[in-house]
């Protein structure tokens, strides 16, 4: 559907976005030779200042490199742009993706201008994405990573058109083990590094301990419900439960194994259901953000998925007005969660995505 040409790059002077891992050098390191002037850029999100590892790790490979380094103290925005959304979203019986808050909001939102600040025509990153332009709008697009098994237009699906000509994604042609072989190849500091883990601020993945240590609330106990309304059993705070959870329920049926469907705050209540009622067709979603178009002007039919790991579904999705968007796919889909995002793709091309308000009607 879309055209597709190479990006004519104006630019000279890129900012890398360093978090002393492997994917981040490599990146520094393809972009040297293709013959840019370099800087490395880590924002320090913990107060540490230049005492924290990455920063450590990104500044011995800058050093290699031969490119100046910067740490940008970015901490207050991240608490409030990327911690306080999230712990809202818990609240709301949510379940939300900080990763593309935190790339919308501070990557290519706050690093992206203090870069330009700097001098910096572009900033750069180690996502494993692809960007190009369509031939006749002459608009940026982000396709998908040329392996799909590191593919991380899921994360991105929320830049603008400004953004997005503002970026490079060196490693989209690249596989992961052809990144660590360039790494690896070139001595970077920080080439035998392991993967990063997918919420930075939560490395233990226990998000109810890190809610309740993080605002020193309690979150008290409540009713287990069914669909009629009938009580199952006590549940252990209404932040420790997601759409479709099935372990550490400590409820059981005589109809067989029950999973979470819905978590209604205003309640304080959690509603169970039997597997079959996890599916839907439909779902509502919120704050659109389009890549090819400004606005989805009549229903269009697309892939979608509703979490990072999971296969495309065909839909038709159709903007409803300014701000939601209705997607109906060909197939019930399985634990639609609020919170999450659904993108959309047409083939390789990501044509945008939304926040998920709910799934049915």
């Amino acid at each position: 559907m879309f055209k597709i040409k190479e990006v004519a790059w104006m630019g000279q002077t890129v900012a890398v976005a360093m978090s002393g891992g492997v994917d981040s050098s490599a990146a520094a390191w393809l972009l040297g030779q293709q013959g840019y002037e370099l800087m490395g850029v880590t924002m320090d999100l913990s107060n540490e200042g230049d005492s924290s590892q990455a920063v450590r790790d990104s500044q011995a490979v800058a050093g290699q490199l031969g490119f100046p380094h910067h740490t940008l103290e970015l901490s207050q925005l991240f608490q409030a742009e990327v911690i306080e959304p999230f712990i809202r979203c818990y609240e709301a019986g949510q379940t939300p993706n900080p990763c593309i808050q935190c790339n919308r909001r501070l990557k290519f939102g706050a690093l992206l201008r203090s870069c330009q600040e700097l001098g910096a025509d572009a900033l750069a990153t180690g996502h494993y994405v692809r960007l190009e332009q369509d031939k006749g709008s002459g608009r940026y697009l982000l396709k998908k990573a040329a392996h799909l098994e590191k593919d991380q237009s899921y994360v991105l699906y929320s830049l603008t058109q400004d953004q997005l000509s503002h970026s490079r994604f060196p490693l989209g042609e690249l596989s992961k083990e052809e990144v660590r072989s360039i790494a690896l190849e070139q001595g970077l500091a920080s080439a035998r590094k392991g993967e990063s883990q997918d919420i930075c601020f939560i490395p233990d993945g226990d998000y109810p301990a890190f809610l309740r240590r993080h605002t020193g609330r309690t979150y008290p106990c409540g009713p287990f419900l069914d669909e009629a309304g009938h009580v199952l059993g006590e549940h252990q705070g209404i932040v420790n439960y997601t759409v479709g959870q099935r372990r550490g329920l400590g409820v059981s049926s005589n109809h067989g194994r029950l999973y979470v469907k819905e978590l209604r705050p205003e309640e304080n209540a959690v509603i169970l259901c039997e597997n079959q009622s996890l599916f839907s067709s439909v779902l509502t979603a919120r704050e659109p953000n389009f890549i090819p178009f400004d606005r989805l002007n009549s229903p269009m039919r697309l892939r979608a998925k509703i979490r990072y790991r999971m296969a495309e579904q065909p839909c038709t999705v159709e903007q409803t007005d300014s701000d939601t968007v209705l997607v109906r796919f060909d197939a019930p889909q399985r634990a639609i969660t609020p919170g999450q995002a659904v993108v959309f793709y047409d083939g390789d091309v990501v044509v945008g995505g939304a926040t998920i308000w709910k799934g049915g009607l």
